[in-house]
């Protein structure tokens, strides 16, 4: 069924003259199947209380506010998207993150938006199952200076009702913790 389909795709796109050879179309077939990453990103599904810690300004006190996360597994289990709601600043805010592990490329992969700025955050990291941290690293571009910053997310799965969410900034080649989540799952 999946050879059919991803023939009918390669019809449409005008690819009429691309074959696959047995092993090819098995590498596509084992890509396109959910595995242990996907299901550790599922095991997040559901909806969360948060507490968000976040430092503007790393020698002033940080900025505490409540938000609600809703997680969910899309395109047959491969991503999940993650959706933010809550108060930032005295102001709504909102986000998505769509996180995926790539079996291709044997890591993960994140973008993330929100409604405080255009600018996008691509990601990319590993998962310890030891630890049961995922590190994701990244960057987005600074609209205040133009500049890249470069950005690090860990995500630690503290129990089935918990996890938590730290993200630094390098600046100056500095790490800076501008972030922290704590998160709980509903009841």
């Amino acid at each position: 069924m999946k050879k059919i389909i991803i023939t009918s795709i390669c019809l449409l796109l005008g690819l009429s003259s691309y074959s696959q050879t047995p092993e090819e179309m098995k590498a596509w077939q084992d890509n396109m199947t959910p595995g242990e990453h996907h299901e550790w990103l599922a095991s997040m599904n559901g909806e969360w209380d948060a507490t968000v810690t976040m430092w503007m300004d790393p020698s002033q006190p940080p900025n505490i506010s409540k938000a609600t996360t809703v997680n969910e597994m899309i395109m047959g289990g491969l991503y999940q998207r993650s959706s933010h709601t809550g108060n930032m600043m005295g102001m709504p805010f909102t986000g998505e993150a769509i996180t995926g592990y790539d079996k291709a490329q044997n890591k993960f992969l994140a973008i993330w938006i929100d409604n405080f700025g255009s600018s996008i955050m691509f990601l990319e990291g590993q998962y310890n199952p030891e630890t049961n941290v995922l590190t994701l690293e990244g960057n987005m571009i600074d609209p205040a200076t133009g500049n890249n910053l470069q950005i690090r997310e860990v995500f630690t799965k503290t129990s089935e009702d918990s996890h938590n969410f730290v993200m630094y900034m390098i600046l100056d080649g500095k790490e800076i913790k501008n972030m922290e989540i704590n998160y709980n799952r509903k009841k």
